[in-house]
């Protein structure tokens, strides 16, 4: 949108833009999540671990490198630092899942056994 035109905006058309961008914004992070699940995926079937700070230091290079302002460096930096952080928390949690399901996709039958006798009676 053009500079000059946000300038002549009122308060309620320049919420309204921000309503619009945010909602840009919610559909941009659920991309990257199905894109950092996707990545959890090929991890685990390569025994990669989850956490890979070299990886992160070049996201944040990239994304310092494509920042034309107006937010500095330094709190684009912490915004993606959050963004990173839940990303790797839907990664481990999608590999859990993926073991619970292994290990229960092998051994429901024996997993019965213990837990029937080992209850109170």
């Amino acid at each position: 949108m053009d500079s000059q035109r946000e300038d002549e905006m009122t308060l309620e058309e320049l919420r309204y833009r921000i309503d619009e961008l945010d909602q840009q914004l919610v559909a941009l992070l659920n991309e990257r999540a199905t894109a950092a699940k996707m990545v959890g995926h090929l991890k685990a079937a390569t025994s990669l671990p989850v956490y890979e700070p070299a990886r992160e230091k070049v996201v944040y290079a990239n994304v310092r490198a494509h920042n034309k302002g107006p937010l500095p460096d330094i709190e684009l930096t912490h915004i993606y630092e959050r963004i990173i952080d839940v990303m790797r928390c839907l990664q481990r949690d999608e590999l859990a899942s993926e073991r619970n399901a292994q290990a229960t996709g092998l051994g429901n039958a024996a997993d019965a056994k213990p837990s029937e006798t080992g209850k109170k009676q």
